[in-house]
């Protein structure tokens, strides 16, 4: 993604919920397959409009444990805490960064990371 792009998060509209039958007896043993799906956007993302999700394509930022193939999620509406992983616009590149309230450095705060999804492949 590049410096500047916005992609905006929507909610999904689709409803997984399944009906549950009505029956008697013994339960078949794949009810648990009528349980509703997890959507992600609704369970990691308070505010859609704000939030982006970003893919890491290499290794430099191994020192925070972001891997290549990780998903961030980023959020453009919070206000850093310390210690917090951060996104910044650095000489016209995205860096990763821990925040740190004593720093004198001024810093250009393009989100703060809110999870990190992480690739197993």
């Amino acid at each position: 993604m590049k410096l500047g792009e916005t992609k905006l998060v929507q909610k999904t509209k689709k409803s997984y919920r399944v009906a549950r039958p009505k029956q008697t007896g013994f339960s078949s043993p794949a009810t648990h397959y009528t349980e509703p799906r997890i959507d992600l956007n609704d369970v990691l993302i308070n505010n859609p409009s704000a939030t982006f999700y970003v893919r890491v394509i290499d290794n430099s930022f191994a020192e925070f444990d972001i891997l290549e193939k990780d998903v961030l999620i980023i959020d453009k509406s919070l206000s850093p805490k310390n210690n917090q992983l951060a996104v910044i616009a650095k000489e016209g590149a995205f860096q990763i960064i821990r925040i740190d309230t004593n720093a004198k450095e001024e810093i250009q705060l393009w989100g703060v990371i809110t999870y990190i999804i992480k690739s197993t492949l």
